[in-house]
């Protein structure tokens, strides 16, 4: 190994914020089977396709221009 390489090697640090996880994780050895489970209640979940597509199909297309942009009414 070059000098140089020895002067930037720095094989044990760690920064503060991986010393709090590593800390947190052996404090709290449920945490990541927690954090999964809070994870399948907000977003693993089934997506029925069927009713998506139905709901999009059913959209009205928005105008480029939302105030506005009908034409003048005749009387």
């Amino acid at each position: 190994m070059s000098a140089l390489l020895r002067i930037f090697r720095r094989p044990d640090y760690q920064s503060d914020i991986t010393q709090f996880i590593e800390q947190l994780k052996t404090d709290k050895p449920d945490l990541e089977s927690r954090q999964r489970a809070g994870r399948s209640i907000w977003w693993d979940k089934f997506v029925d396709r069927e009713a998506w597509r139905e709901w999009r199909s059913a959209q009205v297309p928005q105008k480029p221009y939302v105030y506005g942009s009908e034409p003048p009414k005749e009387r």
